[in-house]
């Protein structure tokens, strides 16, 4: 999503400085191959296996991974029948997948015949990543969705102030956290935990997946998530492996003295 996100080259707004016009329609569609071999199983069975994979940026999506139809089970697939109108794209056809005693409905979608401005898309198909069991980029296992070759994460000590606060209740103070930029995103700073009163958080049960950080466990106040942590970040992350993360929509987090916008 990096190209087409808010204030992307491709995004519907790009950012006023620069020295060039992008000639083309506000919704825009970049698609460049990707880089390495894309697994997808389902019910213990390979339903996707791609060296010529092609990766599609859409303004204001997350990019697309487009697989040849030759490099899908093609025993494995079922026309059910729904379409879909996309009015950048065309008109899309779906297949379900069945695999034994497994069915994930409509899990497939092709444009068999797409719109002029997209007819690149023909022979090609996608696959809705949350309907598999597991996806391969080469031998490792990613969670999330594919890796965009254009997004990037970078992770930076820094000695800022950061004070974080819950009304009047202070619960951390560091001048020795992370900095840790994301593409698209703001600023956040990663705390060690030594300087966060562990009294004032308890775990929660919330858990989410980053393609780029990994794993993140949640701390909690009351009913509310406030912190989280990467105990075992992937690589561009595992600066920030152990430290806490307060979010600045549920508390406050001062930065030499100046709150974080959320």
């Amino acid at each position: 999503m990096s190209l087409t996100l808010p204030a992307g080259p491709l995004s519907a707004r790009p950012p006023k400085t620069r020295n060039y016009e992008v000639d083309g329609p506000a919704h825009k569609l970049l698609m460049h191959p990707f880089p390495r071999r894309v697994r997808a199983e389902f019910g213990g069975h390979t339903v996707a296996d791609t060296r010529r994979g092609m990766l599609l940026h859409e303004t204001g999506l997350l990019p697309q991974l487009y697989i040849p139809e030759a490099d899908l089970a093609s025993g494995l697939l079922e026309p059910s029948g729904h379409t879909t109108h996309c009015p950048f794209k065309g008109d899309a056809r779906y297949h379900s997948v069945r695999a034994g005693d497994r069915f994930a409905e409509n899990a497939v979608w092709s444009y068999p015949e797409p719109m002029p401005d997209a007819s690149w898309l023909a022979g090609y198909a996608a696959v809705y990543w949350d309907s598999m069991d597991a996806w391969w980029d080469e031998d490792e296992q990613v969670r999330g969705h594919l890796r965009d070759p254009y997004h990037r994460v970078d992770a930076r000590a820094t000695s800022r102030r950061v004070r974080v606060y819950d009304g009047d209740r202070l619960l951390a103070d560091s001048d020795r956290p992370v900095l840790l930029s994301e593409t698209g995103l703001p600023n956040r700073f990663y705390l060690p935990r030594d300087d966060v009163r562990q009294d004032a958080l308890r775990p929660s049960s919330t858990e989410t997946v980053c393609p780029y950080k990994g794993t993140a466990a949640y701390f909690g106040r009351g009913d509310r998530d406030v912190a989280w942590v990467y105990e075992h970040p992937l690589e561009d992350a595992v600066k920030v492996a152990g430290h806490v993360c307060f979010d600045p929509a549920q508390v406050s987090v001062e930065v030499d003295g100046e709150v974080l916008e959320q």
